[in-house]
């Protein structure tokens, strides 16, 4: 952990650090776990928002514009040698004036040392394996981790983030508007597979997608309220069983591909099947934002921004 930052931040891009905690303690060695526990003033991330530092150098996350990460990679080395947590405060209040956010926040950071034998992470990881949502509570020096709804009120001190199940996305078709959306989904940090009926026995050649050629009514059948499903098939029939799979699920997103003329038959169609009209209600068709383009990555951005919403949206009502 004594090499500096890299001069490109690509550490940042994954915004959930259970993988990079996991792969840390995997070689038996001690890491280091930094998360936002308070803001004043706005700032850039949010509260919860963690790093991850291993010992052979490797860090995971970011918590600003580029402002802290490298202090905070200086504490962590320290976290790490004597295992004494440490809050970091910048911004208003702060004791380092010199390190200064250029949005005005201010921001404070507890850094903790985690052992691979940690029974707060073993459980972290085993109830994302289980798709149950954690709560991960906090000061640094005691910790716990619940399933969501067995969480006790956090002691003086301590913070609270909740974990959820990583999102998936299905996507149905095989062509490339099918292709540029799987392909982004795996960008963004979905558990992504396409399903193509009976296509080719090779999966397409996009790093980190899972592939079935399995009909829709199996290749849909472990969808949870943690899923979306975008249906680019263009065959009616696929889609329809896809459709018939989809929206009666816990899936909160299900989004359909095609001509808005042709929804009105489609929909008498679902009803005359047995769909609910709540079960309709969900339906996203045409697919995507109204971007108002039509090619294969401007459908692929407008679908995964439509999820990215419904997710945000969903996650302030709850």
């Amino acid at each position: 952990m004594d090499a500096p930052l890299p001069d490109w931040p690509m550490y940042g891009l994954s915004d959930d650090q259970r993988p990079a905690l996991r792969a840390a303690l995997a070689g038996g060695r001690a890491a280091v776990l930094a998360t936002v526990a308070a803001l004043g003033d706005g700032g850039p991330r949010p509260v919860g928002t963690q790093m991850v530092f291993a010992a052979d150098g490797t860090v995971s996350g970011f918590m600003s514009g580029g402002c802290v990460e490298g202090d905070v990679a200086l504490h962590a080395r320290a976290v790490l040698a004597d295992g004494a947590p440490r809050r970091l405060v910048y911004g208003e209040g702060s004791p380092w004036p010199d390190i200064r956010l250029l949005c005005g926040a201010r921001i404070e950071i507890l850094v903790e040392r985690i052992a691979p034998d940690d029974p707060a992470a073993a459980m972290l990881f085993t109830l994302q394996e289980e798709r149950r949502p954690a709560v991960w509570i906090t000061d640094g020096l005691q910790r716990l981790c619940v399933p969501a709804g067995d969480a006790p009120k956090p002691w003086p001190g301590a913070l609270t983030r909740r974990h959820d199940p990583v999102w998936r996305l299905a996507v149905v078709g095989g062509d490339p508007t099918a292709l540029a959306i799987a392909a982004l989904g795996v960008q963004a940090g979905f558990e992504t597979t396409l399903i193509r009926p009976l296509g080719p026995e090779t999966p397409p050649p996009i790093p980190g997608l899972a592939y079935s050629r399995a009909e829709p009514g199996q290749a849909l059948t472990a969808l949870d309220p943690w899923s979306a499903v975008a249906i680019a098939g263009h065959d009616l029939e696929n889609d329809h069983a896809a459709l018939l799979a989809a929206l009666p699920s816990p899936a909160p997103y299900v989004g359909l591909l095609g001509a808005r003329r042709r929804l009105p038959e489609r929909l008498a169609r679902l009803r005359a099947a047995g769909i609910s009209e709540r079960a309709l209600e969900k339906l996203r068709a045409p697919i995507g934002l109204d971007l108002g383009g039509k090619a294969p990555w401007e459908v692929a951005v407008a679908t995964i921004g439509e999820v990215v919403a419904m997710r945000h949206a969903q996650f302030e009502k709850a």
